[in-house]
């Protein structure tokens, strides 16, 4: 057996929210098909397989994919990695090296948007537009936004990336890195039902995302 911690990702200020995320740490010895069929199985919109903690080497699959990059497994396994004891300034997805940082409360990443997969996003006139969206098709990336308080640089946020096999995302950093890309000023994104994910476009081109993590609880989980 090996050990599954579960942690929520991007918490509200009012501590609901957050999306749930999976993290092997010792998932070294896994293969890539070995490590999706346990990504499908557990069903998270994303679960993290570390490969060599020392180095935070990780890999990142959904339930459908394997991903180079993605925020809030990142942002999760920064923030679990410490709580291990590890000192963590880089970590190492398939993408590339992603400088992570503590400030506060908030657990960072800075990455390039286009190491994040494309996302079609659509501004729609209210967030009463955003919370009334139905969702999209069977193989879609798709983000709707709206401003909430454009002068405070506040977004409301939903995502339904079923291309993954993920029929809505509660808080996608990766669609984070790629939002603030695209409206280069820093803003706060409220995403799904009460996630919070604070976006800070950087002078060289990368996009750094932070929030708030929560540790739920580990599992025992037979991997054979």
């Amino acid at each position: 057996m090996t050990k599954l911690h579960v942690l929520k990702v991007f918490v509200g200020e009012d501590g609901r929210g957050g999306n749930p995320l999976g993290v092997f740490l010792d998932a070294g010895a896994w293969d890539a098909e070995k490590r999706q069929r346990i990504a499908t199985e557990l069903g998270f919109s994303e679960t993290v397989f570390v490969q060599d903690a020392d180095r935070a080497e990780v890999r990142i699959h959904t339930p459908a994919v394997e991903l180079p990059l993605a925020g809030h497994p990142l942002v999760g396994t920064s923030w679990l990695l410490r709580r291990e004891g590890l000192d963590v300034p880089v970590l190492r997805p398939a993408a590339g090296e992603v400088p992570t940082w503590v400030d506060g409360d908030d657990t960072w990443i800075s990455a390039r948007p286009e190491w994040a997969p494309e996302f079609d996003m659509r501004q729609l006139p209210s967030p009463a537009d955003v919370d009334a969206h139905p969702g999209a098709g069977p193989d879609e990336h798709l983000h709707v936004w709206s401003w909430e308080d454009e002068s405070a640089g506040a977004v409301r946020v939903r995502v339904f990336p079923t291309r993954m096999g993920i029929a809505e995302d509660e808080a996608t950093g990766a669609a984070a890195i790629r939002f603030g890309a695209l409206v280069q000023r820093p803003v706060t994104i409220h995403q799904g039902v009460a996630s919070r994910i604070v976006v800070q476009p950087g002078d060289d081109g990368t996009v750094a995302i932070g929030g708030q993590v929560e540790y739920v609880e580990s599992r025992e989980h037979f991997d054979a």
